[in-house]
């Protein structure tokens, strides 16, 4: 195994290092200097798995300030690595030998638990093979300490043939070493730098028309701002990076190649549309702001509001959404069920990774406009909410169910009878058939557990009732026993499973 060089050990604030042999365990340089009651020169880092001992302070005297309670640590200087270059780890992870160590390593357990040295077949071969750099086309080096690219000319004479290059949780920081990389590997498409704690832009790159897909994770809020230079893009992931603010992501839509945008994992609170005068100006021709977006995933963030979910109609080509996880979508936090969704989203093919079928999203449309109806009886003025109301009436030949403010709700409605199927599914319920009746769309949902009880003849049992709603991974429990099937949007032919309260 070459040896790695011997580390140096002047060391700068925001700095990033690794722990010397451990080149997992990462942090950025805090301060360098005197400690109160020590000798020497002490490197306080900031360790990015919040294990350390401190929050930057020892003994009453604050040096800096950890991000945590406990992540911070001082450190001597000769017990941190400040990494090395990518030509150095290609070296070290492609060309050298396996040690004698690492070749006893190789084992599997027996029956009895007693380990049997193993020997990989063709070892040799797939050694040969993988040395031989000037062929290689995907590199993976995660995680090998590398703070720089090296000798910029070299790169290209070592690698010349790399299409996909994976370079996380190493020690990259500074967006011009990303750019010198990625320029002396014109074949390079795929690029993954998660776990690097990337500064903001600080000069403009060069074009990189090259590279088509960029993984950001986990590197810092500032990764939103990295459009300079990266025109050609298609794919872009930037899941798990504390992002709050949209105005952040809506320095993308200058992207005008780009088609999917990865955004799990944030912390966005809303999204709008860009209006920017409904285009910009390039050189070449006019384009609207995310001209060719069409696949979006906002899941786990903090959207709440319908004004975000309706702006989605505005990205001209949307047509892959993912809103799991979002408090819109958590019915327990005040959120809507998939088929208002469905409903509000004239465009959307595909629903939290989950097709949304001609029959789906017609059935879905019908029922929200009777949720609407319903609603707009007590308060005309939530007309307002619903941007599509209208447009779905027409579509759907219902404009005559609409009432007008004053009336009462058109018979139509509020006197139809529902095809409801009903399906018990509680475990002590035994198995019984299910049941298909006709119910007033006016029945309540108290009303039903209680028809419910005499139809499968469930005495003295308290019950629960869900909405098996198609295309979603998970029923909907209809818990508010005033609501109506009619306020709650169901239609004809659908199930409803029966289950009981859990003692």
């Amino acid at each position: 195994m070459q040896e790695s060089p011997e580390p140096r050990h002047e060391f700068w604030v925001g700095q990033r290092v690794h722990a010397s042999g451990d080149s997992q365990r990462i942090g950025t340089v805090k301060y360098v200097g005197p400690v109160e009651g020590y000798s020497d020169t002490w490197v306080g880092v900031d360790w990015d798995n919040g294990e350390g001992k401190h929050d930057g302070s020892i003994n009453g005297v604050r040096y800096f300030h950890a991000k945590s309670e406990r992540s911070g640590s001082f450190v001597r200087a000769h017990n941190l690595n400040q990494g090395i270059s990518l030509l150095e780890s290609l070296e070290s992870r492609y060309k050298s030998e396996s040690t004698k160590d690492e070749d006893d390593d190789m084992f599997v357990l027996s029956t009895s638990n007693q380990r049997v040295s193993v020997q990989l077949l063709g070892k040799d071969k797939i050694h040969d093979k993988l040395s031989r750099l000037e062929e290689l086309t995907s590199v993976s080096l995660s995680y090998m300490g590398i703070s720089s690219p090296g000798i910029a000319s070299h790169i290209n004479n070592t690698v010349p043939n790399i299409k996909e290059l994976d370079l996380t949780g190493n020690l990259l920081s500074e967006w011009k070493d990303v750019g010198t990389i990625c320029e002396q590997l014109p074949a390079l498409r795929t690029i993954n730098l998660s776990n690097n704690l990337m500064s903001p832009y600080k000069s403009k790159l060069l074009l990189l028309k090259n590279i088509q897909v960029v993984v950001l994770n986990n590197t810092g809020p500032g990764s939103s701002s990295m459009v300079q230079g990266f025109d050609y893009l298609r794919l872009l992931n930037l899941e798990d990076n504390c992002i709050d603010e949209w105005k952040e992501i809506k320095k993308l839509s200058q992207l005008r190649c780009l088609e999917k945008l990865y955004l799990n994992k944030n912390c966005l609170k809303s999204v709008f549309y860009p209006d920017n005068g409904g285009h910009y100006e390039s050189e070449v021709t006019c384009y609207k702001p995310f001209q060719n977006l069409r696949h979006l995933l906002l899941a786990n963030n903090n959207i709440s509001d319908l004004a975000s979910i309706d702006s989605l109609n505005l990205f001209p080509n949307l047509v892959d959404i993912r809103l799991s996880d979002n408090p819109i979508t958590d019915s327990g936090r005040g959120g809507v069920p998939r088929f208002v969704l469905i409903a509000r989203l004239a465009k959307i093919q595909i629903l939290n990774g989950s097709e949304v079928t001609p029959r789906e999203r017609k059935d879905s449309e019908i029922r929200y406009v009777r949720l609407v109806v319903s609603r707009l009886h007590a308060s005309p003025e939530e007309i307002k909410q619903h941007p599509r109301f209208y447009e779905l009436e027409k579509i759907h030949g219902i404009e005559d169910e609409r009432p007008s403010i004053g009336a009462t709700v058109p018979q139509t409605i509020s006197s139809g009878l529902l095809s409801i199927t009903l399906n018990c599914i509680g475990a002590s319920m035994g198995e019984k058939p299910s049941l298909t009746k006709k119910l007033p769309a006016t029945t309540t949902v108290g009303k039903l557990k209680f028809l419910c009880e005499s139809f499968f003849k469930l005495k003295s049992m308290k019950l629960k009732l869900y909405l098996r709603e198609e295309g979603s991974p998970f029923p909907m429990l209809l818990d508010n026993d005033t609501s109506s099937l009619m306020d709650l949007g169901i239609g004809n032919d659908s199930i409803i499973l029966v289950d009981e309260e859990s003692s």
